[in-house]
């Protein structure tokens, strides 16, 4: 199975929860991640695209495979910093 999932990716936790007010407060998950994601997917609004268990850092990995299509994760840390994932497919 793969999945697909985006991302906002940033350094601290206090900035984590300051991600999930903003999408709280109605912003769309791709424009949050454009403006704030560390990440360089932050260009594609966060889109990683679609990978299969391996490919990403465990922690990572655990929660987007665990995550139902549509739902956001709490802010998941990783060796990058940390992570709020949002699943949008399965295959």
């Amino acid at each position: 199975m793969e999945v697909r999932a985006s991302h906002i990716l940033v350094g601290h936790l206090a900035d984590a929860a300051a991600m999930q007010k903003r999408l709280s407060a109605g912003e769309k998950f791709e424009d949050v991640a454009k403006r704030f994601s560390k990440c360089p997917s932050a260009q594609k609004g966060g889109d990683l695209g679609f990978f299969s268990k391996g490919m990403m850092v465990k922690e990572f990995e655990d929660a987007a495979f665990l995550l139902p299509v549509g739902a956001v994760s709490p802010p998941i840390k990783t060796q990058f910093g940390f992570h709020l994932i949002k699943v949008t497919a399965r295959r």
